[in-house]
């Protein structure tokens, strides 16, 4: 079987985050990507300059087309900018994809500071999608934010922040440590009872960082589309970004963040 992988997440007119950053990672990572699109982003590299909302509805349609058809192993959560959309996405997968795993990346604030979730949506996200994720991936701002608490600024406090996190009841936790300080970037990946899991790395200086945490994301998505416990997704995602981040700096694209490379190892 081929594994198939679906991303529900807006649309990046500037192709370096959202809809098109997850299908260029399933791809790079052997997967086929089917897609849900949540929202319209007139989007560069410089900031984002509208959203236009996909009518709930309509996101409760694509997902019956998709999983009415595909044999789905794996989604892949992104933005979803308004409540009634979450519920439209809690609704669709519950009656479409009851056991399928879903990593739920709880996107807030684009890599330029833009915001893309409203307010009234972050009650929706921790009661309708959290819960059903088998795992959700904020990083220390969102992290902060679902909580209501100060941004995590070492590894103890992420690690009281992710088991925090985790009484919500997902799956399991990965706590993003990017917009963390120091020479090591680390995430921490959090199950049940005292299980976690160290993921550490050196810190990449490149400015081309737009779409890290979709890409992230979506490569743990493909790693269970694959047959990958979360564990080894997780490890093999964290090595991919890093090479993607790595081969940034190979790519000119835009005036401002520009993306991480995902076909590094093509071209």
């Amino acid at each position: 079987m081929t594994p198939i992988a679906v991303t529900i997440a807006g649309s990046d007119s500037g192709g370096g985050a959202g809809i098109q950053a997850d299908l260029k990672t399933f791809s790079a990572l052997g997967v086929y990507g089917a897609s849900v699109v949540t929202a319209l982003t007139a989007q560069n590299t410089l900031g984002v300059q509208g959203i236009h909302d996909v009518p709930p509805d309509f996101v409760a349609r694509q997902i019956a087309s998709v999983f009415d058809d595909l044999a789905v192993a794996a989604v892949k959560i992104g933005m979803l900018s308004r409540a009634a959309v979450i519920a439209a996405v809690a609704a669709g997968l519950a009656r479409h994809a009851p056991g399928v795993p879903v990593v739920l990346d709880p996107v807030m604030v684009a890599t330029s500071g833009d915001r893309l979730l409203a307010d009234d949506a972050v009650a929706a996200l921790r009661v309708d999608l959290i819960p059903r994720a088998a795992l959700i991936t904020p990083n220390l701002p969102e992290a902060a934010v679902l909580l209501g608490e100060a941004v995590a600024t070492d590894e103890a406090a992420m690690l009281a922040q992710g088991r925090r996190l985790l009484a919500l009841g997902p799956g399991a936790v990965l706590m993003k440590g990017g917009h963390g300080a120091g020479a090591e970037s680390v995430d921490l990946l959090i199950g049940p009872g005292e299980t976690v899991m160290r993921l550490g790395g050196p810190r990449l200086a490149t400015r081309n960082t737009h779409g890290t945490g979709c890409t992230l994301s979506a490569a743990i998505a493909a790693g269970l589309a694959r047959g990958l416990a979360l564990p080894e997704a997780a490890g093999a995602a964290k090595a991919y970004l890093a090479a993607a981040l790595a081969a940034a700096d190979r790519l000119s694209i835009g005036r401002g963040h520009g993306p991480v490379h995902h076909f590094h190892a093509v071209w």
